[in-house]
Parts: C-alpha cells; sequence; structure tokens
C-alpha cells in the first residue's frame, strides 16, 4: 500500500533533479495480463513522460493506480539520475582527455623522438650519391 511519506520522497526525489509536475505527461491505460476482470476494466497501467528530457517510463506491475503511479516517478528519478551520472562521466573524461594533449611529450619521449629522426635522417643521407649517376 502507498502511503504519502513515499508520495513525497519520490516527489522530493523528482525536485532535486529540477523535474516539475508541469513537465510531466502523465498518460494512463488499461494493463492487462494477471489481475481477472480489474485490469480489463480499470485503466491500471501508468506510462509517465519527462517532456525536457524524452525519457519516458511504463509501470503496470499493480493492480492499483495509485502503486503504478508511485513506480513509475521512481523509476523516472532513477532514470533521471542515471542520465545525469553518466552526462558527469563524459564530461569528466573529456576533460581529462584534454588535459592529456595539452601536456604534451615527456622529456624522455622527446628525447627517443629526436633520436629517431636524426638516425632515419642519417639513413637516408647514406643513399645520396650511391646510384652511379654523378
Amino acid at each position: 500500500m502507498m502511503t504519502s511519506d513515499q508520495w513525497t520522497a519520490a516527489q522530493t526525489r523528482l525536485r532535486k533533479l529540477g523535474v516539475r509536475d508541469e513537465d510531466l505527461d502523465e498518460r494512463f491505460q488499461r494493463s492487462g495480463g494477471a489481475g481477472g476482470q480489474n485490469v480489463n476494466k480499470v485503466e491500471t497501467s501508468v506510462t509517465l513522460t519527462h517532456r525536457p528530457s524524452g525519457v519516458s517510463v511504463r509501470c503496470d506491475e499493480e493492480r492499483s493506480q495509485w502503486q503504478n503511479r508511485l513506480r513509475a516517478r521512481t523509476r523516472l528519478a532513477e532514470r533521471l539520475e542515471n542520465l545525469a551520472r553518466e552526462k558527469i562521466a563524459r564530461d569528466r573524461h573529456e576533460r581529462e582527455r584534454i588535459k592529456r594533449q595539452k601536456r604534451g611529450l615527456s622529456k624522455g619521449a622527446k628525447a627517443r623522438r629526436r633520436a629517431n629522426k636524426l638516425h632515419r635522417s642519417n639513413v637516408k643521407g647514406h643513399r645520396r650519391g650511391v646510384s652511379g649517376d654523378e
């Protein structure tokens, strides 16, 4: 059974994510499946869509519309939290990638590159004049 505390907790969780009630589309439809005559007559299934992000969840596990509404809000909050976490991780990864790029090569790597360049230059330099055309 759903309590007002659970409902308030779900609403608070959504508010922390910046979701307003005006941003939500809530639709009800018949859920079908087990549940007998109740699910065939009553629209207990809930589809909740957050318009700004386009995230949509459907819940039809409970026989009660109110319980499905609560579960749908909880799932929506979980999905939006996951999206926010992924965005933070992507941004952090991008910042670290740019930082690595800007850092440049170490002294040892520069020395190896210089030595390799000198070696290739010497190899190519020895090719000059070998052909016999001179």
